[in-house]
């Protein structure tokens, strides 16, 4: 299963093959947050559940742990973080020693296709930016439901742009009720600072890839070409953010019925 798994988590981070996953904690050494945003997490989950002492949340393919140390820290729930890359979760570790939650995080290297069969009774799951790993998008949300309560609830992004009339049939189908849903296109309507942001650390962003790509490039120069098309490929999906091609990407905040 991990090699299929590393295939799709590839995929889902625009590499032509599984050959980058072992170079990406050096070339994404400059971030922390990786995919969804930890903010919108912390906001959906503090809005919408009743939260106690015995509240967990599970992180799937949690990265270095953003979302997972941001939520321990501001709603002092606990929480699991998996991921497949060994330097990820040593970093998300850290992470919460810094902002002092460790006592609130444990974070594991693991297979989330393995996980899901065996995490249970969590309050809410999240699943951000992860692409079709576990699966088609009615695999993914049937899965992702197996690990909460009932009456709990699922976070996750529209990952493969599933048009907005397909939503609710699949959201029936799986037994789940769509809560709220936060889009790209409103957060820049809120705030029309917000497009200068985003454009500015799409730049900065690209720079700081662009610049470890390199580094990566002169030592390896035989793994050149994917380094390169790594570097292309992520600045596609920026180029997509200035336009706004992108508008109809959503965050779900989804409730298991």
């Amino acid at each position: 299963m991990k090699k299929e798994t590393e295939e799709k988590l590839a995929k889902s981070l625009t590499a032509e093959a599984t050959e980058l996953l072992p170079f990406l904690p050096y070339l994404l050494q400059d971030f922390w947050e990786l995919g969804i945003n930890p903010d919108v997490v912390t906001e959906l989950i503090n809005r919408h559940i009743a939260l106690s002492e015995s509240a967990r949340v599970l992180d799937l393919a949690c990265g270095k742990g953003a979302v997972s140390v941001k939520l321990a820290g501001k709603l002092r729930i606990k929480t699991k973080g998996i991921d497949l890359i060994p330097e990820f979760i040593e970093y998300a570790a850290q992470k919460a020693q810094e902002f002092n939650v460790d006592n609130l995080c444990e974070f594991v290297v693991g297979d989330i296709n393995e996980a899901v069969e065996v995490e249970k009774g969590y309050n809410c799951v999240v699943y951000g930016a992860v692409g079709d790993v576990l699966g088609n998008f009615a695999e993914t949300l049937n899965k992702l439901k197996a690990t909460v309560n009932q009456g709990g609830y699922i976070l996750i992004d529209n990952y493969d742009f599933i048009p907005k009339k397909q939503w609710a049939a699949l959201f029936k189908e799986s037994g789940l009720e769509l809560v709220e849903a936060v889009y790209d296109d409103d957060r820049v309507k809120r705030d029309s600072s917000d497009t200068f942001r985003l454009v500015s650390d799409s730049k900065l962003s690209m720079a700081a890839l662009t610049a470890r790509a390199n580094e990566l490039t002169l030592r390896c120069p035989s793994k050149k070409a994917i380094f390169e098309g790594y570097i292309n490929s992520q600045q596609s999906e920026y180029d997509d953010i200035e336009s706004q091609n992108s508008i109809d990407n959503a965050t779900w905040f989804l409730k298991k019925l």
